[in-house]
Formats: structure tokens, sequence, C-alpha cells
């Protein structure tokens, strides 16, 4: 992405009651000066529940998906994912889930959509992005980092099976203290897509099963 600077700004925060518990909202929004394609602004949330600043919080980075997490696709496990994270998070008493604006693991909606095409005809979700001309996985997760360093939160318990994500915190000096797993049990519809994540993508699993 080659950004040279990478600032975040919290521009609100309201009462967020939701049928797990009581969270804060917080919206942030960020312009990355980099070189080459000027500045690019994205948006993410913060929902915050009880004290984070003090232990290792549970923390989930979970990226945008609409037809996932809106419509209740059954071709990925990310809403399951979404909706387990905030349950342990309520079940903790304390937490952060950070929502991002990564659709499709960075590729967008629309190239989301041509992916599944292409999957329809036989591809992977690996093969499928590197045909449409991106990386497998085009995150950095330069935001989400960001984020909790805004927040002030320095040592957290990662809701992920995704290496990346620990390595993006570990990169920037916030401690990952224990990789929770964050596992949905494979159906027919998610075998070959988590089975993909596990050979192509090194996500880490528990019994098999692999994850977002």
């Amino acid at each position: 992405m080659g950004v040279s600077s990478f600032k975040v700004k919290q521009v609100a925060s309201a009462d967020f009651p939701t049928r797990w518990g009581h969270f804060l909202i917080h919206g942030f929004t960020t312009r990355a000066s980099s070189s080459g394609d000027g500045a690019k602004t994205e948006e993410a949330v913060a929902l915050v529940m009880g004290e984070v600043h003090s232990g290792s919080p549970l923390v989930r980075i979970h990226s945008q998906c609409l037809t996932g997490d809106v419509f209740g696709s059954l071709r990925c496990d990310c809403r399951q994912q979404l909706e387990l994270s905030l349950a342990l998070i309520a079940h903790a008493g304390a937490g952060v889930l950070i929502y991002e604006q990564q659709e499709g693991r960075g590729i967008g909606l629309m190239a989301k959509l041509q992916a599944y095409a292409l999957q329809d005809s036989g591809l992977d979700t690996v093969e499928a992005n590197e045909r449409l001309g991106f990386k497998a996985d085009q995150r950095e997760f330069l935001m989400p980092v960001e984020i909790l360093k805004a927040l002030d939160i320095k040592r957290v318990r990662l809701l992920s099976n995704n290496p990346d994500k620990v390595a993006a915190l570990e990169r920037v000096g916030i401690q990952v203290t224990e990789r929770v797993p964050c596992e949905i049990a494979p159906t027919e519809h998610t075998e070959d897509y988590l089975k993909t994540k596990r050979e192509k993508l090194g996500h880490l699993f528990t019994s098999g099963k692999g994850q977002h």
C-alpha cells in the first residue's frame, strides 16, 4: 500500500444497547496519505463494553461482510463469527469489536460478487481473487491497530483464527496475550471455503475447522 502516514480520528461516540448487552459505539475515520494514489478515507466503528484498559480484554477485528452479516449468506461463516464474538465479549463483561469496511478480504463488494461467480465455475476463494488480479487477502489491518492505540489498549486476547491479525497487532507493539479461537462448525455450504482458509491462508483451528 505504501502508506507513509495513517492516523485515525474519533468522530462520534454514543450509547449502543444490543441484544448481547450494552456497548458504547465509537466512530472512527482516517485519511491515509499514500505514495501514488493520493489520500484515501476509511471508516470503522468500535463497539466497547466494560473496562478495557486493564488486563487483556477480548478483541475481535471483524471485516465487513454484507452478504453474510446482513443477508445471512450460507457461503461463509462471517455472521456466525460476528455474533459469537459479541456473545463472548458480553459473557466476559468487557471487550472490543472493531468493524471495518474491508468487504471480501479487502477487494470490495462488486469484485467479491465477481469472485462468487468464479467460485460457481469451480475456483476456490483464493483462486478467484487472484484471477481478478487481487492478492488472496488484500487486508493489512492498519486501521484496526490504530483504533486500538487510540483507545489506549496495549494488551488483548484476540478473537481470531487468522495469524495475520496477530502479527499486525504485535508489529505495532500491542501484545496478544492469547489467541482465542473463533470457530464455527462447517456446513455443506462452507466446507470447501473453510478448507481453503486452512490450506491456503494458514488459518489456525482446534478441530480441523477453518475461519476468518
